[in-house]
């Protein structure tokens, strides 16, 4: 049988030592070179990352464990110190965010040192491995007009119930009431939620620097949920998310913001399985998206138990190169360069006469939001334009 850790003993897992109620909890000092990490709770020193090395360092407090399991990139069992205070010092790590749990007595639990991501179905631990000046597009920029993230209650007649919405309007957009936008819409993949690309992604502080510098045309980015859900009292979905994207939200965005409503306005994308969900979209509701992008997310593999060819591929959207190029300004199709590689099939539709097809790749990164990240930095500016 499995041990249950009260909430008494989950608290101690963070990188603090418990205090009195109304004093500061006593800091165990990080080892030079290391510095806190950034995704982590305020106070916590643990776990730590050092930028130079791209090492990070992890501490649990659990004296009664018998045993205690870092899980990042693989299981890596934990060394306990005199003070029952287990640590772990990682191998050198991708740069980016990772998401990860601790394993006590081989029970998968969050760091309470670590702020909450949400990730493959639950509140996950999450560390960044900072990259260098390289990675200032996705940080804050003080010097740079910002714009705003709404968290966004709207109802839907397909789902039959309330849905959130998060969505981006740029700096500007309530001083200047008359102008209108067009829109991105941008999903999440499995396991994440609408939180996603606003959280770990950064998208806010991407698009607030592209805007800023001229590279981007000002759009409001609709980032919505990929999942559908039901009431509490069932516990199966319903409706098709496809019908919800076209049905409910497309025309309460158009409702509520000033936005511009023709195809050439609208655009879509997705990482992994929101990718294909953008795929599903855009290709069966032509006549409302003439952009679309996907981040490690090009599903033109077997349809049915057999390989599609690139005509027969998506119920033949390709078939007609011509045709296909008239209705889509941009079919964008990212990946990194550690994960599955669509490059052959970018060069099967290239070959076939598709025009407007642009191929990115990360270089080093796998299915993670690193890759994401740089792709819609490479997106966002061939937009509208």
């Amino acid at each position: 049988m499995k041990k249950i850790y009260s909430i008494a003993a989950a608290v101690m897992i963070c990188g603090l030592i418990s205090a009195q109620p109304g004093r500061a909890p006593q800091v165990e000092p990080l080892p030079e070179g290391f510095k806190p990490a950034s995704t982590n709770t305020f106070i916590s020193q643990y776990p730590g990352v050092n930028p130079q090395t791209r090492q990070a360092i992890f501490r649990v407090v659990a004296p009664g464990a018998k045993t205690v399991q870092l899980q990042l990139s693989g299981t890596h069992d934990m060394k306990k110190d005199e003070k029952g205070v287990w640590w772990y010092t990682t191998d050198p790590l991708v740069v980016g965010f990772h998401y990860y749990a601790i394993a006590i007595d081989s029970v998968p639990v969050m760091d309470r040192g670590s702020k909450a991501y949400f990730g493959s179905n639950w509140e996950s631990s999450g560390i960044e491995i900072p990259e260098g000046p390289e990675g200032d597009y996705y940080r804050f920029n003080k010097n740079i007009p910002h714009g705003q993230i709404r968290s966004i209650q709207y109802w839907s007649e397909v789902n039959g119930l309330e849905r959130h919405v998060n969505v981006y309007v740029p700096a500007g957009y309530e001083k200047d009431t008359k102008s209108k936008y067009p829109v991105l819409y941008l999903v999440h993949g499995w396991g994440e939620n609408e939180d996603g690309w606003s959280v770990q992604g950064h998208m806010a502080n991407i698009m607030d620097g592209l805007i800023a510098s001229g590279k981007a045309v000002p759009m409001i980015v609709v980032m919505p949920s990929g999942d559908i859900q039901t009431n509490s009292d069932v516990r199966e979905a319903k409706g098709n998310i496809t019908d919800i994207f076209v049905k409910d939200l497309i025309p309460f965005i158009d409702k509520t913001f000033r936005t511009y409503t023709d195809r050439e306005s609208r655009a879509m994308a997705g990482l992994s399985r929101g990718g294909m969900q953008t795929t599903m979209t855009v290709f069966s509701n032509m006549d409302k998206f003439a952009w679309m992008g996907t981040f490690s997310g090009f599903f033109m593999g077997r349809q049915g138990g057999e390989t599609p060819s690139v005509e027969t591929a998506f119920n033949g959207v390709f078939k007609d190169p011509a045709a296909f190029d008239k209705q889509i300004n941009l079919l964008f199709i990212s990946t990194g360069t550690e994960e599955r590689n669509p490059k052959e099939q970018v060069e099967s539709l290239k070959a076939h006469g598709i025009k407007n097809i642009v191929f990115h790749e990360s270089q080093g990164t796998a299915h993670e939001w690193l890759t994401w990240r740089r792709a819609l930095n490479d997106f966002a500016p061939r937009l509208f334009k």
